[in-house]
């Protein structure tokens, strides 16, 4: 854990508001990051983020230093409420077309916000989409969040071998989908090499 942040864990847990509210800052942008391209609905992001940290705040004081970044165990926490989220979907009411577009959801949409997509970002999140949950989620910490092998598998409960080898497979995988399915694509992929 960083130095700051165990001041800061320490106090929080301590009760000192101020102090959750420089965790909040430090890592709210990361954790809503991870959790949009996890469930790819600006408002359940919103809403899940804010779920994480009322979860983290509660228990700050069950936290225990084991040598993992406190960020581990807000990614933890992400990780369990988006997976409560997919499985809680199938209990949902859905709306039919008809209705969705009588609700009045411009309250919700914050054009400064809105996110723009292009034909390729939405092709290559349909392959990541495709992948198993565990290689996604190592996308998005990689690509999205930019976090380390090592941090990843302190995220993960891996060693950081095994998320190595975790993401030279999940790559060669998401290339072979889509030299596969989409030729075109993949020649505009190559162009960017992540490697």
């Amino acid at each position: 854990m960083k130095v700051d942040d165990s001041s800061l864990v320490i106090r929080a847990s301590a009760g000192d508001s101020e102090a959750f509210g420089e965790l909040y800052d430090l890592y709210m942008v990361k954790i809503y990051n991870y959790i949009f391209y996890r469930v790819h609905s600006q408002m359940d992001a919103e809403d899940i983020t804010a779920k994480v940290f009322m979860r983290a705040l509660k228990n700050i004081h069950r936290y225990e230093d084991r040598g993992y970044p406190f960020s581990a165990w807000l990614y933890r926490i992400a990780h369990n409420l988006v997976a409560n989220w997919y499985r809680d979907i199938g209990k949902r009411p859905l709306l039919s077309i008809e209705e969705y577009h009588e609700k009045d959801l411009s309250v919700f949409v914050n054009p400064e916000k809105a996110i723009t997509r292009t034909d390729e970002e939405e092709k290559l999140l349909y392959f990541i989409g495709s992948l198993p949950e565990e290689r996604q989620q190592l996308i998005i910490l990689k690509f999205v969040d930019g976090l380390s092998n090592v941090e990843i598998g302190q995220i993960m409960n891996r060693t950081e071998g095994a998320i190595k080898s975790l993401y030279h497979r999940t790559l060669v995988s998401l290339r072979k989908s889509i030299k596969d399915t989409d030729p075109e694509f993949y020649q505009l992929m190559e162009n960017y090499d992540v490697d």
